[in-house]
């Protein structure tokens, strides 16, 4: 997949300029910060995993700085943790989108590609952005898993598969199995906030990702 590919088969474009305010707003940050990526930041990992990590949004030192979704913040730091873990990365950190961390049979995404003010997305944003989601998903084998990383990712994913939200809570855990042979499991977004005030414990991190290992591995029986 290139990185400016053809819209209706594009899981990512780095020249998306579709929403005004967040366009705007990364035209702003670069000018403060030229050395930052400053666009859409393409997903990262294995183009045919079975696990796929759905974030929110890129953050503004993290994946806004260096181009790869969860590297450079203090959210990467539990994440790439748990993903070596569990067998799914070759290292324990990210450090740099040009380090030698590989995926192993996993991928992360995130609902919105660019990074948003203050963090926060709105809804037409989310919506904008999820034509690409909805794509990668669809290239997912039956019995891979998704999870979601907290509740924003959540929703953006069950609207991706033209699901009714109604049917499926988020909440930290929480399993379902999709119609189209998918499994979505939940976390507490492995942020600064949930992961400082306890929210969020590795403990309960391990967990979630302990239970898509084992439904990974109930598929390849």
């Amino acid at each position: 997949m290139t990185e400016a590919a053809d819209s209706a088969s594009a899981i990512y474009d780095i020249a998306c300029r579709k929403c005004p305010r967040l366009a705007t707003f990364l035209d702003g940050v670069k000018k403060k910060h030229p050395d930052y990526h400053c666009r859409p930041v393409a997903p990262f990992g294995d183009p045919a995993a079975r696990l796929l990590v759905v974030g929110l949004a890129p953050g503004m030192h993290g994946a806004n700085r260096t181009g790869r979704p969860f590297t450079g913040d203090h959210a990467g730091l539990l994440l790439y943790q748990t993903l070596h873990d569990f067998g799914f990365s070759n290292r324990h950190e990210s450090l740099a989108a040009d380090d030698e961390l590989k995926l192993i049979d996993s991928r992360i995404t995130n609902a919105v590609k660019c990074l948003p003010p203050d963090n926060k997305p709105i809804g037409a944003e989310v919506n904008t952005c999820n034509s690409f989601l909805a794509i990668e998903l669809s290239k997912m084998a039956a019995g891979s898993v998704v999870l979601a990383l907290g509740g924003i990712a959540h929703k953006a994913i069950v609207k991706a598969l033209g699901l009714r939200q109604a049917e499926f809570k988020f909440g930290h855990a929480a399993e379902y199995k999709l119609g189209e042979g998918l499994y979505l499991l939940d976390s507490y977004h492995c942020s600064r906030y949930n992961t400082n005030t306890g929210r969020l414990t590795p403990a309960m991190f391990h967990t979630v990702f302990a239970r898509a290992r084992e439904l990974l591995d109930q598929s390849t029986t």
